[in-house]
């Protein structure tokens, strides 16, 4: 059966598996059969306000039971749901025109301060009375809502890029591609009654909300939070299952280091870890950039196996570590479904038997050509190279290479990974497209960095480089860039070309004379 379309239909759900969130302040717990009436009446009320079949409701908030709410409800009315990103928008209501949206909920004090609008419904206040009302959860919902159901090629949701500059593309993400992504997932981990996974990047992602339909589906435990409630989160439920971002291990791995001061023990650093994320933890996911080895082995070591895999917003998962079937500095094999190819340069093809969409709904001039091949397969952009037995190696962005004055290319990833590893860093971005030599924008760990020490590190790198991929001159930022000054995405990879906006000036005194 389709996931989606169970998602859908209003059935009880098992009352012994819940969802937990945060709600001032406090970890809540619902069943999940609670949760299926709570959406169902989040459904009447949408269909109250106004809301049919294929209209859209734009959503602007934090992670929490609201956005769960509104997502479940949306698939039982069939109301395409689109997800803007929580701190890159200070408000929804400009949005409302450009993407058609009928209604929006939204937790930014610009769009509810100010009186109604009349472009499009605001459905916080009659959200906000339903969860106030504690017999919202007992008994049947009203009988007369129709049951959603989707065909493979159906649209739930609008998903946007990250992107670092300019609009951000938008897609209209299929049933399929939901339901492909999500068996397959469940194929290679077999979430199950014991597991309870933890959630907290932002569910503006749509991949964030599949854990919260395998929950219903499959039957197991999930826990949503905030990116800040993490850890506290962790220390409440003691999760099986956390599902992360490099940015986020590499942080948990400074924070355990300090922590253990020194030592090296892999029974300490275990311990260690269980402290901070507790002792049930079977397996960490992680994706969407590029993950440091060194991180990886911290917590592979410790019995915290951590299994990266590979997707875009335009494929969805396509490749994936996991139990017994996992090599190290791989994204894992293709998942079903989904096959590879590279083209002449050896950037990476990828077909799906249930594509996410062939072509963005919302992009800029060009964008679609560039993406979408005309038989459906995707351009990602990404080098790559496949083994033997079919593990995936990507080995950096095609628009991330530099080429020298000297007509050198420089691909940058492994030499920003490799500066990377030091401790007192945790971003480091090359620059240096037709000039004579690199030059890298490094953002310390913390702030207050020691600046000889990152220095003699880089020196290091670079004598183990080739002369064309030495970094001649740094920028040694004070304090670490953040997604709330953004130049991170909310997937925590480095927006380039805003950092290169933002210290345009310091990085072209770099290139006053070579040292």
């Amino acid at each position: 059966m389709s996931i989606v379309n169970a998602v859908a239909l209003t059935a009880a759900r098992s009352a012994g598996h819940h969802i937990r969130y945060f709600r001032q302040g406090a970890l809540v717990a619902l069943s999940l059969s609670q949760l299926d009436v709570l959406a169902q009446r989040a459904a009447r009320l949408l269909h109250d306000l106004g809301l049919r079949p294929g209209d859209r409701l734009g959503i602007l908030a934090r992670n929490g039971i609201e956005w769960v709410l509104l997502d479940l409800a949306a698939i039982k009315l069939g109301v395409v749901t689109a997800g803007f990103e929580w701190g890159k928008f200070p408000s929804v209501r400009p949005l409302l025109a450009r993407y058609g949206l009928k209604a929006y909920y939204s937790d930014a004090p610009a769009d509810n301060d100010a009186a109604q609008s009349a472009e499009g419904v605001n459905v916080r206040a009659a959200l906000a009375a339903l969860l106030e009302d504690e017999s919202a959860l007992h008994g049947a919902p009203d009988a007369g809502m129709p049951v959603m159901t989707y065909g493979p090629r159906d649209v739930t949701t609008l998903k946007f890029t990250s992107g670092s500059t300019g609009e951000p593309k938008g897609l209209a993400a299929t049933v399929g591609s939901i339901d492909s992504s999500l068996y397959a997932a469940q194929s290679l981990f077999s979430h199950a009654a014991a597991d309870s996974l933890l959630v907290f990047m932002p569910l503006s992602l749509l991949q964030q909300r599949y854990w919260i339909y395998s929950a219903l589906v499959f039957g197991h435990d999930v826990t949503v939070a905030p990116f800040e409630f993490a850890l506290e989160a962790a220390r409440l439920v003691q999760p099986t299952v956390v599902m992360g971002v490099p940015g986020f291990y590499e942080s948990l791995k400074r924070q355990a280091e300090r922590q253990l001061g020194g030592a090296t023990a892999l029974a300490e650093r275990r311990e260690c870890l269980r402290g901070l994320l507790g002792a049930r933890v079977r397996y960490m996911w992680t994706g969407s950039a590029p993950a440091n080895p060194d991180t990886l082995a911290f917590f592979n070591e410790a019995d915290f196996p951590v299994y990266e895999g590979y997707g875009m917003n335009e494929t969805c998962i396509v490749t994936k570590n996991g139990p017994g079937s996992a090599r190290a500095g791989s994204v894992g094999r293709v998942m079903p479904n989904k096959r590879l190819r590279l083209d002449e340069q050896g950037v990476l093809i990828v077909g799906s038997d249930y594509p996410v969409n062939t072509r963005y709904a919302y992009c800029g001039e060009g964008d679609n050509e560039k993406t979408f091949l005309p038989g459906g397969e995707v351009r990602t952009g990404d080098l790559a190279r496949i083994d033997e037995d079919g593990f995936l190696y990507i080995l950096g962005r095609a628009d991330d290479v530099i080429v020298l004055a000297n007509g050198r290319n420089i691909h940058t990833r492994h030499v920003e990974e490799r500066i990377k590893s030091h401790p007192e860093v945790a971003e480091c971005v090359l620059f240096g497209a037709g000039r004579a030599y690199l030059v890298a924008v490094v953002s310390p760990a913390a702030g207050a960095p020691d600046v000889a020490a990152i220095q003699r590190h880089i020196q290091g790198v670079n004598e183990a480089a080739s002369a064309d991929e030495r970094v001649v001159k740094s920028l040694i930022l004070s304090e670490p860039i953040t997604v709330d000054s953004g130049l991170l995405t909310s997937q925590f990879k480095p927006r380039r070309k805003e950092i290169f906006r933002t210290f345009r000036g310091q990085i072209e005194n770099l290139y006053g004379a070579a040292s």
